[in-house]
């Protein structure tokens, strides 16, 4: 009976994670906070001015519950917005938001193409209601051996089929400290943005990534900080010197930030943020 009320509370607790998650996606987003992401969303078009090409950007964390699903939907919905064709694809298989928080099928999807059960990939995208350009791939059932499929030629032949038909190709990848996979993806990814909470991770674990993504030759091109609190010592000090020490390739700023008070609850509009909605009142 414990068991079974614990798995409830679980479950609820995940419903109430994924209804947060859907409360700061696409229009539903605060004023603020859309800003924040359109800043993130500008900079990632600055990197890559070159239109001939698809590029495809990989969106990773140290861990779980930092924001980088959230993320991820965020950018591939604004990139999708300045009119690119855009597809979002879901290779956190082990732990998948996307589906529930856009409502979308869960499967068929990225781990059934893998292993050959669909055929092509026209079989698995889903259109994203709140876009036309917008395109979906969700994560499919859970594999055995999530990292294998991500590591195999067909994964790398399913990349290169898809850049042919999109201008930007955003991946939600799982939190480095946990698995391989956002790893492996690096060496496939144009370029790897990193999600960090604010006052979440422990600065020798995110000292480490960073070493790892460096061995890995991955091309980050920026952080994202979420829960941030814009003025304080932390987020001056600490992620100006990463931004700093990595010399990550923007050449209009490197590092994202948004606010909230409960995660992705209640988003809290910053200082400098009430100062740009006041003068546009």
């Amino acid at each position: 009976m414990r068991d079974k009320n614990n798995n409830l509370n679980k479950k609820a607790a995940l419903d109430a994670q994924i209804e947060a998650e859907a409360a700061v996606i696409g229009k539903k987003r605060s004023f603020a906070v859309a800003e924040a992401h359109k800043r993130l969303r500008t900079n990632v078009l600055f990197s890559f001015p070159d239109e001939s090409e698809c590029r495809v950007i990989g969106i990773t964390s140290t861990m779980a519950h930092e924001g980088k699903s959230t993320t991820a939907v965020n950018l591939a919905y604004d990139i999708a917005q300045a009119g690119k064709k855009v597809l979002l694809i879901d290779a956190d298989m082990r732990l998948s938001r996307i589906a529930k928080v856009l409502d979308v099928k869960r499967s068929p999807g990225l781990s059934n193409l893998l292993v050959g059960a669909m055929g092509g990939e026209e079989n698995v995208v889903q259109h994203a209601e709140m876009l036309d350009n917008l395109s979906i791939i969700s994560c499919g059932s859970i594999p055995p051996n999530p990292s294998e499929l991500l590591s195999s030629k067909r994964m790398e032949m399913l990349l290169e089929t898809l850049k042919k038909a999109y201008k930007y190709i955003i991946i939600d990848l799982p939190p480095i400290s946990a698995v391989s996979d956002a790893l492996i993806i690096s060496k496939l990814a144009d370029g790897m943005v990193l999600v960090v909470r604010q006052d979440y991770v422990d600065k020798r674990l995110l000292d480490d990534v960073v070493r790892q993504l460096k061995f890995h030759d991955a091309n980050v091109i920026g952080f994202v900080m979420t829960c941030a609190q814009r003025e304080t010592k932390y987020y001056k000090k600490y992620y100006k010197k990463y931004y700093k020490n990595y010399r990550y390739k923007y050449k209009h700023g490197g590092y994202y930030k948004y606010g909230a008070r409960d995660y992705y609850m209640d988003y809290a509009v910053t200082p400098d943020d009430e100062k740009d909605n006041n003068s546009g009142k």
